[in-house]
């Protein structure tokens, strides 16, 4: 089966819209070669939507909003460096407050609700996307984020009032009072 009577709304779209994706991302670019690299990537991801793409009410909006998402990614990856001077080296000083809040984390997270805990453990602490999270939940994108975003309030919250974080003049974690681990208390 040939790939124009699989998808023709993909082809038909595409033929609209090519050449104004491919001008925004050379002007973005300033680098035509990579432009139609990245404009190689965008029709594979159409191409990935099969027949769900017939069902995209604007599809110039779409194919756009997947153009930006691709160049902001490519961006991010070849993001310049900078090598940080031999006069920044590591010393043995007691680590910031910040750090050693960690230790707090453990205690505080457990006293979360099971919904808060599962959303801090599984996007910020092993790193799943929203998108995947919302994803083995069944919820939409939208709804992951806020439920993500409330826990985070819900534990800095916490974390405030449980390990009695005081903040300095420029709203910078000073100090704080620990408290043990769960594990700590089992004796």
């Amino acid at each position: 089966m040939s790939e124009t009577s699989t998808v023709p709304c993909l082809l038909a779209a595409w033929r609209a819209n090519e050449r104004a994706l491919r001008g925004w991302l050379i002007h973005q670019l300033h680098d035509k070669p990579l432009a139609e690299d990245l404009l190689q990537d965008v029709f594979l991801k159409a191409m990935r939507q099969g027949e769900r793409f017939c069902n995209i009410g604007n599809a110039r909006a779409w194919l756009f909003e997947v153009t930006r998402n691709t160049l902001a990614d490519q961006l991010r990856r070849t993001r310049d460096s900078v090598a940080l001077p031999d006069d920044l080296s590591v010393t043995d000083e007691a680590p910031p407050p910040v750090d050693s809040l960690a230790n707090c984390l453990p205690r505080v997270l457990a006293e979360l609700s099971a919904e808060d805990r599962e959303a801090i453990t599984c996007c910020d602490l092993n790193g799943m996307s929203q998108a995947d999270y919302a994803h083995q939940l069944g919820i939409s994108l939208p709804g992951a984020k806020s439920r993500v975003q409330r826990a985070r309030q819900r534990l800095k919250t916490q974390l405030a009032s449980a390990c009695q974080v005081r903040f300095d003049e420029q709203g910078k974690i000073c100090c704080f009072v620990p408290r043990p681990s769960l594990e700590s208390n089992h004796d």
